[in-house]
């Protein structure tokens, strides 16, 4: 059962995510990222008969979980995010009644060291969704010159130390050459040498190496350009009144999210040169319905729902 499969795994705002998708017996759900399955048990649990559920995950671990379910309603692709729309062309379906997106890394792949992902575990510095695909986090270190690691810091982990952390990171491949950087704990500790001699006592807390391995996992796995066109397609495919629903987990990914609803719901229309006033869409796409913060009793539960947001938008 699917229920089985997925209780290793707990997921961030099963509830609220599930109302968001306001399902019906009949509903056609795409889960855009499987994962362990938390979130699709879920949906498969509210579906009847006549319901169907498309998940995708380009992680093969996440397949090899979603290829054990016997559910004649539910089939699992390995696909990234921008593939929703060849997918569902594939399966002969034209519109859904709901699209869930579970942004960023997964508990599992966090939790493995072997992928790359932990800077508190030793592992190859991977760090790739896909590991049969792309370059991995140390690969592109290895090629990528000072500029380019800072600007990759800065622009995708916000780390205001990105200048020295790549001169640092520059220095150890070029004194250690293909030895440097093996492993995780490695980056993380050269990571942790550079930022703790500059941070301010109110800025210790948080681990120094997190901005660093989100910025290269982000980079590595082209996260922020997969996200516009997953939101594109899903908008395209989803029927009237149908829900798109997308969990944030940092503010790059919810700046996007946003931005993107707003602007189809519109939010952003072009304002009147005289009066000032803003002039609606003639056909706005989508109407904005809410937007949830995980409250105590969910972080308790599960520390890394802690700086997630939930927005669900509704097609016009």
């Amino acid at each position: 059962m699917a229920q089985q499969e997925s209780t290793a795994h707990r997921p961030v705002l099963l509830r609220p995510c599930i109302e968001g998708l306001a399902l019906r017996p009949d509903s056609v759900i795409v889960d855009g990222t499987f994962g362990r399955g938390g979130h699709s048990a879920a949906i498969l649990q509210a579906l009847g008969p006549a319901g169907r559920l498309v998940a995708l995950d380009r992680d093969p671990d996440a397949i090899a979980v979603g290829a054990q379910w016997k559910d004649s309603r539910f089939s699992v692709h390995r696909a990234r995010f921008s593939q929703v729309g060849e997918v569902l062309d594939a399966l002969g379906i034209g519109a859904v009644d709901g699209v869930l997106l579970d942004l960023g890394v997964s508990s599992p792949q966090l939790d493995d060291a072997a992928r790359g992902f932990s800077f508190r575990a030793d592992g190859p510095l991977d760090m790739r969704m896909d590991p049969d695909h792309g370059i991995s986090a140390r690969a592109w270190l290895e090629q990528a010159d000072e500029q380019d690691i800072a600007r990759a810091l800065r622009d995708y982990g916000d780390e205001r130390f990105a200048v020295p952390i790549a001169k640092a990171i520059a220095a150890r491949f070029r004194r250690d050459g293909p030895n440097a950087l093996a492993g995780t704990l490695e980056l993380a500790a050269l990571v942790a040498g550079v930022v703790r001699r500059r941070q301010t006592r109110a800025e210790v807390g948080k681990d120094p190496a997190t901005r660093t391995f989100q910025a290269l996992r982000i980079l590595v796995n082209q996260e922020l350009e997969e996200l516009p066109l997953v939101l594109e397609q899903a908008t395209q495919r989803l029927r009237p009144a149908g829900r798109l629903v997308v969990m944030a987990f940092h503010s790059l990914e919810d700046r996007l999210v946003k931005q993107f609803m707003a602007r189809e719901a519109g939010a952003h229309a072009p304002r009147d040169p005289i009066t000032g006033a803003a002039v609606p869409l003639s056909q706005p796409r989508l109407r904005l319905i809410d937007r949830i913060l995980p409250d105590e009793a969910e972080i308790a539960a599960n520390p890394r729902a802690r700086s997630v947001v939930l927005r669900i938008a509704e097609r016009c």
